[in-house]
């Protein structure tokens, strides 16, 4: 459970600047919203070195479907080779009709 976390977590950081680009909020309004300048900003969001509290705050201000289905593809994206079930074998191990 905790490692699915921290993947997630790892997910957005490593995502920031796509995530932002597909979230439609501008550079400058976010700069502003962390109170950095508009060159502080793009330099940390290219260099993907956002503190914890600066990634907590834009993840607060960016969600939006757009922003959960980019995730959402990413996430399918990894666990495409793994390994997959069929619904009549869950329902047959869960023990459901």
């Amino acid at each position: 459970m905790m490692n699915e976390t921290v993947k997630r977590y790892e997910r957005i950081v490593m995502n920031i600047g796509e995530l932002i680009e597909v979230s439609g909020y501008r550079n400058d309004y976010l700069a502003g919203k962390l109170g950095l300048t508009t060159v502080n900003f793009s330099a940390k969001k290219k260099r993907k070195t956002f503190t914890l509290e600066e990634i907590r705050k834009l993840a607060y201000i960016i969600d939006n479907d757009d922003v959960q289905d980019y995730l959402m593809v990413a996430e399918m994206e990894e666990r495409e080779n793994e390994e997959t079930i069929t619904h009549e074998e869950l329902f047959r191990r869960m023990g459901w009709k």
